[in-house]
């Protein structure tokens, strides 16, 4: 099929995409002698006001912005076709491939490279957002980013295009649902656009790079995407594109310039799920694996507070073992016993939990024997951690019983919990907290 000559100037070789209503052609400019691109808005049976609204603010948006990384505006005019009457909007042509022509041409992309693209969009992403009011794109993935061939140390100039989708952001957004499902925030379904919006976009297409797969074709927990069994990058980068990614606005980066000073630093992030250093003196053990998370508190060992307890239970068991009645063989086993069993733990018993990729479990060990049942659960229940400061229980008599600093893990009904008396500081749950909240990436829930 032959294409038209629009305008008498506009050769049009190759269509591009189609949208409903909506087609991109690349075309030759006869009075330029270069290639462009061509936006043709037709009014057929596809067309709706709402199309018709986008593709002029596309225009409106275009024409207003210089960045040597997007497309420049060049011309709009009314068209008549066989197909019907419309617009067509006319850009530069910017002759490199998609991110993701790059990754189906089988492409890979090293950490550095990854750091380099990410930095190249943020400064787009700071440009835009930083107009008056801020342009929001809403449609990033890696169709619509551009990259060029390597040159040297730098895996390729980056270009952000179609802009189809812009909107200028006043006061939190609109309720116009635009975007392409796995790279849209959870906010963009309901219609909310705000520059926070583009960072998760970003976020998601790194993860795109690094994966090889479409955010939707990995697994998700929370609305997170749970990427990082499948790349091999630092800890650094991956809590990084978690913090783009957060699904909650409140916990995501704000903005271009604190996501790119983010990157730039080699700490973790200093928000909800900040690093906290372990504290000095503490025997706690925590083992980070991509497939395996564990923490293992140690024996509290001898201590002046045990004197009571040993010397109590010496005598009692001296009494008890003297005593041949019924009564004195049941307290031996429900009083002498328990003393007993409360002092050797304290003196050689550890508490293991560990978070596979199928489970959690918590468990006590003497002389690495297990001595209790291990409390179990499947790890995809995990869904809160909580790390309460001081809390009340209700003893067998319906008494109220203070509880001190505490980590309660919630997978379902099942509660696991650390700390609670005084084998941990307050200093040691605090990291303990976050090395668990950064492992599987929640929130802390703080009471």
């Amino acid at each position: 099929m032959e294409l038209p000559i629009l305008s008498d100037r506009y050769e049009l070789k190759q269509r591009l995409s189609r949208q409903p209503g909506r087609q991109t052609y690349l075309a030759f400019d006869r009075r330029t002698q270069d290639f462009v691109i061509v936006k043709l808005l037709i009014f057929g049976y596809e067309f709706n006001w709402d199309r018709l609204k986008l593709f002029e603010r596309e225009a409106f948006v275009l024409k207003s912005l210089a960045h040597p990384a997007i497309p420049k505006y060049l011309d709009c005019f009314e068209v008549e076709t066989k197909l019907g009457k419309g617009f067509a909007l006319v850009q530069t042509y910017i002759e490199a491939r998609s991110l993701k022509e790059w990754i189906q041409s089988g492409r890979t992309f090293s950490e550095e490279e990854l750091k380099a693209i990410a930095k190249e969009l943020l400064g787009i992403l700071d440009y835009l957002h930083n107009r008056q009011p801020p342009v929001v794109h809403r449609d990033i993935k890696p169709s619509n980013i551009l990259l060029g061939s390597r040159s040297g140390n730098s895996p390729g100039q980056v270009y952000l295009i179609d802009f189809g989708s812009v909107q200028t952001a006043v006061h939190g957004g609109t309720r116009t649902i635009v975007g392409t499902y796995g790279y849209m925030p959870p906010e963009q379904f309901g219609g909310q656009s705000i520059p926070a919006s583009d960072l998760y976009a970003i976020g998601a297409t790194l993860i795109y790079l690094a994966t090889g797969q479409h955010p939707d074709q990995l697994p998700q927990r929370e609305m997170r995407i749970l990427f990082e069994d499948s790349v091999n990058l630092s800890p650094h980068l991956i809590d990084w594109l978690k913090w783009l990614t957060e699904p909650s606005t409140d916990l995501r980066l704000k903005s271009a310039s604190q996501a790119l000073k983010a990157l730039e630093k080699s700490n973790l992030r200093k928000s909800g799920l900040a690093r906290v250093a372990k504290p000095v003196g503490s025997k706690v053990q925590v083992t980070n694996t991509r497939q395996m998370f564990e923490i293992l508190i140690p024996p509290r060992g001898f201590h002046f507070g045990l004197i009571p307890s040993i010397a109590f239970a010496i005598v009692l068991n001296y009494i008890l073992v003297r005593s041949f009645g019924a009564l004195f063989v049941i307290n031996f086993l429900y009083g002498g016993l328990a003393l007993t069993w409360y002092i050797l733990f304290t003196l050689l018993g550890k508490v293991r939990l560990r978070i596979t990729q199928a489970e959690i479990f918590i468990r006590s060990e003497i002389l690495g024997l297990r001595c209790l049942p291990s409390l179990t659960a499947p790890r995809k229940n995990i869904a809160k951690i909580e790390l309460c400061r001081l809390s009340y229980e209700i003893d067998f008599e319906g008494g109220k019983v203070e509880v001190s600093t505490q980590i309660n893990i919630w997978a379902g009904t099942k509660k696991i919990t650390l700390g609670g008396g005084d084998s941990l500081t307050p200093p040691e749950l605090d990291w303990l907290a976050q090395e668990l909240s950064n492992w599987l990436n929640f929130p802390i829930a703080k009471d």
